[in-house]
């Protein structure tokens, strides 16, 4: 991918739901560019669409207008098994619920992507190296053997991010990532997650918490299904950045 093309780029992107009286728009032409290495929290009131345009980014569905746009490869038209095939090698993905199977080990719920993956590029052997590697770099190689009901939630969520790494994605997509966790697990989360920002990754998040999303490069605020605030968090305090939404006249 060459260095001045965007990861992310959206065109004008719709989404409905039904029809007639029913039809519900979801997204009302969101127009997005997010560069390779970027940290972006995105945000909004619930029903605002923030988590059908992740949805969207993540491929787990497709616009009814407009172009997706990833890694310069309009992935807008994409039949389903394309659009699995993308979802396997390219993307890694975080989940409020954490998302582990309960009869699988920790190494196992991490195995798992490599093992969905079609072009079977890795040997078993290169995929426990793989899986081993990924679980040291969230701090859990010791608890590898472990299931999910004998980690904390905070360790789980560890376990969930080293599964979304383990193909080495080229966009982690995180969905309320600290929503089922206390206060300081959530705080550890955050860490991780700048440290793998700082590490190359590129990492869209949603969040409903102003203080997670103090950490991002940079807030996106969507309300009504449209792009309404786009800014660079540098400066910002928590309360500036939930402000432009949850902001009412008196």
């Amino acid at each position: 991918m060459m260095n001045d093309v965007p990861l992310i780029q959206t065109q004008q992107l719709v989404k409905v739901y039904g029809s007639g009286e029913n039809r519900v728009v979801a997204l009302a032409g969101i127009d997005l560019t997010i560069q390779a290495g970027e940290f972006v929290a995105i945000m909004g009131p619930s029903g605002s669409g923030k988590s059908t345009l992740l949805n969207i980014l993540a491929c787990l569905d497709r616009p009814s207008e407009g172009k997706y746009i990833l890694a310069g490869e309009d992935v807008s038209e994409y039949n389903r098994s394309q659009l699995a095939e993308i979802r396997s090698q390219q993307l890694g993905f975080i989940f409020q619920s954490y998302n582990l199977l309960p009869r699988l080990t920790a190494l196992e719920n991490v195995l798992l992507p490599l093992l969905y993956r079609r072009d079977e590029r890795f040997s078993p052997s290169e995929r426990q190296e793989r899986a081993i590697a990924a679980l040291e770099s969230v701090g859990l190689a010791g608890r590898a053997h472990h299931y999910p009901n004998q980690l904390s939630g905070g360790q789980q969520q560890r376990v969930a991010i080293a599964r979304a790494l383990i193909n080495d994605p080229i966009l982690i997509l995180a969905d309320e990532p600290t929503g089922n966790l206390d206060s300081r697990s959530s705080e550890e989360i955050i860490e991780l997650l700048l440290s793998l920002n700082q590490r190359g990754r590129t990492i869209a998040l949603v969040t409903h918490e102003p203080d997670m999303a103090h950490h991002a490069g940079r807030v996106l605020m969507i309300r009504d299904g449209k792009l309404v605030y786009d800014q660079k968090n540098s400066l910002h305090s928590p309360a500036e950045i939930v402000s432009p939404v949850e902001r009412r006249p008196a």
